[in-house]
Formats: structure tokens, sequence, C-alpha cells
């Protein structure tokens, strides 16, 4: 059964992102103290005394916004109101009652949906005598609400519990595939989310640095969950501002930690840029699948595909194992090729190697090519275990780890890839010497 979803709707800069990261327990949505600063739907599933549910965080709401981009906010707020079970309707104590609330509150009567009027910023029992205000927006009883300092959230949540269906007891859910889409600014993250989901799930603008935080969105591919999570443009680091862009490379640095596999979209006009080959130096350190997607190619008039692998095995020479694809955002040209893709390297990543298949292919590896020699000592390769997957991770036990040497690490990864493949994927590689202590062994990449 799908989760109840829980939407917090209102007013730009009333707190609702704030809120939103009190009841995750963690900073998700990017606070500001500036209005507009959540642009798309931001969701999350938590657990809250046995109960799971969806909450969503919503761009702020005009009943009449005059911008583009203000109206594509409102399109998705819209989407909140028609999926939500239950509303959040959050208003600001310190203001009072504004117009603007009076407009949000027939928007959400219009809506049908169960709704719960919340004061936010009542951060002391003295300041309660701003609340009775409220009943004039007839939403039934004020709650009144702390989020920054965490005051009312109890009971708050109580009136949601109360309110949810019977079935939304807590169940335990098997662990999906997560997706991280990233590149620079304006290449076409966001349009490639609404293609591959079928709907327009974010907001599109030609301005750059549309989304601002990273936006996770859980789907079904051949009866399994994929959670695709949507980045900011990455700059370059001498170009990062403060505030906003700031919180933004740090929810894409940390989309990608968690994710199993990135998805590099880059500009197919442009070429690949440094800071594109940047971004995969991110990924790779994190060791991370990764799919490199020349986007906008319906622009390219003469379309050598052959000149793009000569291109992408020149500037991306650390990632040989990556994967290309050449798709469309737009016209949707390749993009049902991706998730197949996705999956298989994810499978890649899953992979448990036989211990005798290993033992054969490093003893195969070492009558191939002599192992390093330093002075007078030789490395001695004595056991070889894949200690993890997602990455795959081998362990060496050698007589010495400071005798490895990278051009023999390399030769070792390319004898795994020869017999096993693990396409799209880095593979970790740990040389442990005898009676070194953990943290000491010499590790790849």
């Amino acid at each position: 059964m799908p989760k109840p979803v829980v939407a917090i709707i209102g007013r730009p800069n009333v707190g609702k992102s704030t809120l939103f990261n009190r009841l995750l327990g963690k900073r998700k949505a990017i606070v500001e103290d500036l209005p507009g600063t959540t642009v798309d739907r931001i969701s999350h599933d938590i657990s809250w005394e046995g109960h799971d549910l969806t909450l969503v965080d919503c761009g702020g709401l005009e009943a009449h916004p005059a911008a583009a981009i203000r109206r594509k906010v409102r399109d998705q707020v819209d989407r909140a109101l028609a999926q939500a079970d239950i509303i959040l309707f959050m208003v600001d104590a310190r203001e009072g009652v504004l117009p603007a609330d009076q407009e949000t509150a027939d928007i959400v009567r219009r809506s049908g949906r169960s709704a719960i009027l919340v004061v936010n910023k009542v951060d002391t029992a003295k300041q309660e005598v701003e609340v009775p205000q409220f009943y004039s927006l007839a939403m039934g009883d004020p709650v009144p609400v702390s989020a920054y300092h965490g005051r009312g959230i109890n009971e708050l949540m109580q009136k949601v519990v109360e309110r949810l269906p019977t079935s939304a007891q807590a169940t335990t859910e098997p662990g999906s595939m997560k997706i991280a889409i990233v590149g620079r600014p304006n290449v076409g993250k966001s349009l490639l989310l609404n293609t591959l989901l079928g709907e327009e799930r974010v907001v599109v603008d030609e301005l750059p640095g549309t989304t601002r935080d990273t936006i996770d969105t859980v789907t079904l591919y051949r009866g399994e969950r994929v959670t695709l999570i949507d980045t900011a443009g990455i700059r370059r680091r001498g170009r990062i501002d403060q505030g906003i862009e700031r919180y933004s490379f740090q929810r894409t640095s940390d989309a990608i930690e968690r994710a199993d596999i990135a998805l590099l979209v880059v500009d197919a006009t442009e070429g690949i840029t440094a800071q594109d080959i940047h971004i995969l130096g991110y990924i790779h350190k994190a060791c991370k699948g990764s799919i490199l997607l020349i986007n906008k190619w319906d622009l390219v008039e003469v379309k050598d595909t052959s000149s793009w692998a000569d291109l992408v095995r020149r500037k991306a020479r650390f990632m040989p194992y990556i994967e290309t694809l050449f798709i469309s955002a737009k016209t949707g040209q390749g993009v049902d090729k991706i998730l197949p893709l996705a999956r298989k390297i994810y499978q890649e990543r899953m992979r448990s190697l036989d211990p005798a298949l290993l033992t054969t292919i490093v003893l195969e590896a070492e009558a191939a090519k002599q192992s390093p020699k330093q002075g007078g000592r030789r490395l001695k390769l004595y056991k070889a275990m894949q200690t993890a997957t997602n990455p795959p991770t081998f362990t060496f036990l050698v007589n010495d780890a400071r005798l490895v040497h990278f051009s023999y690490q390399r030769f070792l990864e390319n004898k795994l890839r020869q017999y096993c493949g693990f396409k799209g994927t880095p593979l970790r590689l740990i040389f442990k010497g005898k009676g070194e202590k953990k943290g000491d062994e010499q590790q790849v990449p």
C-alpha cells in the first residue's frame, strides 16, 4: 500500500521548510530567510510512532503568481494538494492573518483535503495570545508550534496520526536503487527527471539554478522501487556563492554520496567542460556507478558518436569503466535506455564473486605479470577476498602494502574486469600487509 501523503503548504516564508527539516530530524530542505527559497516539491518518507508517511515540502503558495517561474511553483503546489491525504496549512504568528492567508485557506478548502492549521513561530507561551486570531480563517482549531525550537511538534504530529488511514502502520520495505542526476546548471537535469517520470515533477525554467534542493522521487521500474534524485547544478568551486547556492552544492555532494549510481548530464552543444570532468572526479572518488549522458543530442548537426567516444576516453581516462548514452531530454530520444543500463550497473555493483574464481584470477595475474619490486623486496600476494559489494571491494593480503605500485593495481583491476565485467562501476582494491592494523592498508580508488 502507498504511504499516506502529508503536504506542508502556506504562503512564502512562513517556515514550511523548517518544519519539514524538524520532522525529518535533519537538514534536508534548504532554509534561508528569503521568500521563495523552496521551488520544487521535496518529499521524504518518515515514521512517527510506528506510522509510515510521506512528508512533502512545497514552495510558497501564491494565489495569483505573476512571474513565469512562480506560476510553475503554483502548479507544483496544486499537484501536492491533489495527491495529499492531509494538509498542514502553515501561517506565521508574528505577522498575523494576512490576505494571502485567506486566499490560501480558500484554496485548501476547495481541495477537499483534510487540513490542520499550523500557527508557526510561537516560540514562547506568551506568544500564544496571537493564536486565536487565526480562527478567522475558518480552518478549525489552530495548532501553535515553533518549528525552529521544536515546540508543539509532538502535539501537531499526534493530530496527524489521528487522521492517518488505518493502513498506515509501519512496514519494512527493501532498499531501492538510488540514482542521482548531476551536472552543471542548465544542462537539462530536471527536464530529464520529468521525461523519465512522464510528468512535470520538478520546475523547469530556462533560468540557470531553478533547482535548489535535492528532490527525491520514488518510481517503479520492472516492479522494483527506484529513487531518482534531482540535484542543483554544480558550479566551479570559486563561483559558488554564499547562502542558498552553498547549501545547494552541499546537498548535491550529499546526493552523490547516498546514491548507488550517478547520471552526469552534459550539454552536447558545449562539449565536455573542465567542470564536467571535475564532477566526474567527485563521482569516482565516492566509488559510485556512473553513466555519462550527452544531452541535447537533437541540437547537434553532425552526430559523430565515435569522436565523442574518443573525447570521453581522453578526458575521463581515470574512469575507463564509465558508460555513455546520447539522449535528448526534450524529445525523449534515448531516455528509454537509461533505467535499463542503470539497473545493469546496479546488478554489477551487487555481484559477489565465487572465492574459487577470484583465486583463479589472481593466479593468472601473477603468471601474466611479475609483481613490482623495490630494493631487494618483491611484492607477494598471499590471499584475495571480496569483502564488500556496492561498490565491489577486494582485499589483498600481501607481504608489504608499500610495495604496491599504481600500475600493478590497475593491472589487477583490469584482470577482474576481463573475467567479470563490472560494467559502469569502479572497483575498490585494498592491500593489507602482514601485521598491519586497520587503517594502515593501501586503498584504491
